[in-house]
């Protein structure tokens, strides 16, 4: 039985918060050119290469990273490339299997304007249409919502259909948003706490006792995993308006997935320095994705 989330130290919340700020700086810094030269290959996508974003289909359990070096399918080793070489500093799978939406950089050879804007891709991630604002936008933090996108890139905006934009209300800079496509609840994570909308972002009130968490998930419109900057994890049953402790990743983590398992609990998925992690059992433990 998860116990409920317990209330942290006025010194530990300080410290997570520190960690979370740093963190959404650093990925929020827009390069100033094109990305450079890929160094990594299929064989060592993991950990040595910037992942920032992963994606689990529910239909065909296919396990997909977005990287500074572009799309791998990592379900089986070696991981395979998917598409052209692109910097996916942003990444959210679309309303339907094998639709995703991206933006960031053009890689080497790329003929795409920098930043790229709003990408999307119907043939999962094969190829890539421009939807808009390039050369405008490199959105760091995306997700879908039954209504649209919403995305950040130093503005927090919402798009009906990728090509519109309007202008969120929205004081905070997001280290990262999460969308449900069958639901207009976002939870946005920040330094200073959760921010949550229930209109598909257009506007945001923030929680008063939610962890400090810096990547965030929906398995199901109803359920929500969040992740520490510590490794900790949480879950929440209400589209994250109450949260429990859940167990921890013992590394570095980079982005989280999750979907409804096959039990009824959410599967939660951990790109992380030492590779992809899966849990089966809503959070608690951890185990290495190419053993579950």
């Amino acid at each position: 039985m998860p116990l409920p989330c317990a209330s942290k130290t006025k010194n530990s919340i300080m410290l997570s918060a520190v960690a979370a700020a740093l963190l959404a700086l650093a990925g929020c810094t827009a390069p100033a050119g094109p990305a450079p030269e890929a160094t990594a290959t299929a064989d060592s996508i993991m950990p040595s290469s910037h992942v920032h974003g992963i994606t689990v289909s529910g239909e065909t359990s296919q396990v997909l990273l977005a990287t500074h070096d572009g799309l791998f399918d990592v379900t089986t080793a070696p991981a395979t490339k998917i598409g052209e070489t692109l910097d996916l500093m942003g990444f959210t799978p679309g309303p339907s299997d094998g639709v995703f939406y991206a933006s960031g950089h053009p890689g080497p050879g790329s003929d795409l304007p920098n930043p790229m804007g709003l990408l999307k891709s119907s043939d999962g991630g094969k190829t890539w249409e421009q939807l808009s604002r390039q050369g405008e936008s490199d959105f760091h933090a995306m997700a879908t919502t039954k209504s649209g996108i919403v995305a950040f890139d130093g503005t927090l905006r919402t798009s009906p259909d990728g090509t519109a934009w309007q202008t969120a209300t929205a004081g905070f800079a997001p280290a990262a948003l999460a969308g449900h496509p069958d639901s207009n609840t976002v939870l946005a994570t920040t330094p200073d706490g959760i921010q949550r909308s229930t209109d598909a972002g257009a506007t945001w009130k923030p929680l008063s006792n939610g962890p400090v968490i810096q990547f965030a998930a929906f398995a199901h419109p109803a359920e929500a995993v969040g992740v520490e900057p510590d490794g900790t994890v949480h879950y929440s049953a209400d589209a994250g308006e109450t949260w429990t402790t859940k167990g921890r990743i013992d590394s570095e983590v980079m982005a989280i997935a999750s979907i409804k398992g096959e039990d009824g609990r959410p599967w939660v998925w951990a790109a992380t320095a030492d590779g992809v992690v899966v849990s089966t059992d809503g959070g608690m433990t951890f185990r290495p994705a190419d053993a579950a």
